[in-house]
């Protein structure tokens, strides 16, 4: 598949850095947390930052795989973290749909949910984002994109 590139957003790393400094911002007064547990892979660097800033220094993993580049697929969790996520805040990069945000809360029903993205579809289960964007964009991080060059949108649009 093919992302038509009038729908992409990519995000460079610094941009990540800001939204996810700003991300512990919003969350720097809900807390102590006890522990931040990423969703892997996309909420791995975001909780590094967050973690980072909130001076949060137990760190575990929920591993689910959904995605390859261009598309969800299905659901499968690697690993869970034990705990039912009471005083702990997840970190993921994204909620899209909410089929990994269901997985996780089902998972860590008493944890504080936080991404840095959200999309409508999914934006009802996390308790804290940064930026909204639409259902039909596709984000590009920087961990999965380089630079090259594309064509200006009225180009593209002419043909």
């Amino acid at each position: 598949m093919t992302i038509p590139p009038d729908k992409s957003f990519p995000v460079t790393w610094e941009e990540l850095h800001r939204n996810a400094k700003a991300l512990a911002w919003r969350l720097s007064e809900m807390g102590p947390f006890k522990g931040i547990a990423a969703v892997t892979r996309g909420g791995l660097v975001p909780a590094a930052i967050v973690a980072r800033e909130l001076d949060i220094r137990l760190i575990d993993t929920v591993c689910i795989v959904s995605y390859d580049e261009f598309s969800q697929g299905q659901l499968k969790v690697l690993k869970g973290v034990p705990s039912d996520g009471e005083g702990w805040l997840i970190v993921d990069d994204l909620v899209d749909t909410g089929r990994t945000a269901r997985a996780v809360r089902e998972m860590l029903p008493k944890a504080h949910f936080a991404t840095i993205y959200a999309k409508p579809a999914g934006k009802p289960l996390v308790d804290t984002y940064v930026t909204e964007v639409s259902q039909d964009t596709w984000i590009l991080f920087p961990w999965d994109i380089e630079p090259q060059f594309i064509q200006p949108i009225a180009k593209r649009r002419n043909g």
